[in-house]
């Protein structure tokens, strides 16, 4: 005996695994965006001024300039504590040591050159060359500073690079998303095919659009929801292994925007099923007879 087809049962297969592929490519994109902006955040939160101070200031003089830059509307503040840490000469010269490898005391015996400082992290809008060289000629104006130096071509280097990156993955998305539209609307226009000429029958006993549209909408929406739910479970996955797999990857996970991550790629899957299958009924609706052929 021949099963009878139930008005709305497509074929869920292929449907939901083209959905979930493309749902993980664009929550891939998602993902290394987020990695991106985060990236981008820890290095700008990590640049400093090196506030070099005149020798032999005394303990008053060093407090009365840590109190002027802690009023200073461009120092970073984390948890309501400005980020400026005091480096002396021989912890400095310890670090030069260290990171070079040489040792100045060969040449010049005992006779530390090197100065007091404040290391001294900024706020992300002020950083680009423009400001930064304004900051640095006001530092330069305290009493008792010698000079404010950081890493000139650094800053506007990672900015160059931020917005490239960003540029390039937003231009991979929307070609992405349209490439994504196109194939599942076509792979959902055939997985109705078999069925247009149920769409049709129902039409001549008088059933409204509406009424023959109502079985597919909904299996096109738990297509896409089960499709999301898919990808966002492969997405997790990836993510915790590459953050056991990658040191330091850690640092970039950010839970609060993951969540917003996943809760936008189900609304896609949902949104994409829904509209790609009302638009194939609706093609199938306005067909004749001999079209259907």
């Amino acid at each position: 005996m021949a099963k009878i087809k139930k008005l709305g049962s497509t074929p869920n297969v292929m449907v939901v695994i083209s959905l979930t592929i493309a749902l993980f490519l664009i929550g891939m994109c998602g993902l290394l965006t987020l990695n991106a902006r985060k990236l981008a955040e820890l290095v700008k939160q990590n640049v400093e001024l090196q506030v070099y101070l005149d020798d032999d200031l005394t303990t008053s003089k060093l407090d009365s300039i840590y109190k002027i830059l802690i009023k200073k509307e461009f120092v970073l503040l984390k948890e309501n504590s400005p980020q400026i840490n005091f480096i002396s000469k021989e912890v400095a010269a310890k670090q030069f040591i260290e990171e070079s490898g040489e040792d100045y005391r060969r040449l010049l015996g005992d006779n530390n050159p090197l100065h007091n400082l404040y290391a001294v992290k900024i706020k992300q809008e002020y950083f680009n060359d423009a400001k930064l060289k304004e900051i640095k000629v006001a530092l330069e104006l305290i009493p008792g500073v010698h000079e404010v130096a950081y890493v000139e071509n650094f800053v506007d280097e990672v900015n160059k690079n931020i917005s490239k990156i960003y540029l390039v993955l937003s231009v991979f998305v929307m070609l992405l998303l349209l490439i994504i539209i196109i194939l599942v609307n076509n792979t959902i226009k055939l997985s109705l095919y078999s069925q247009r000429f149920l769409i049709r029958s129902m039409q001549l006993v008088g059933a409204t659009n509406g009424f023959i549209r109502k079985p597919f909408i909904i299996k096109g929406a738990l297509q896409g929801l089960t499709s999301g739910l898919v990808a966002s479970s492969c997405l997790i996955l990836l993510q915790q292994l590459a953050v056991r797999k990658v040191e330091g990857l850690v640092l970039l996970q950010e839970m609060d925007k993951m969540i917003y991550l996943l809760l936008g790629i189900l609304i896609i899957g949902t949104l994409m099923g829904i509209l790609s299958t009302f638009q194939s009924v609706e093609r199938y609706l306005r067909l004749s007879l001999d079209e259907l052929y």
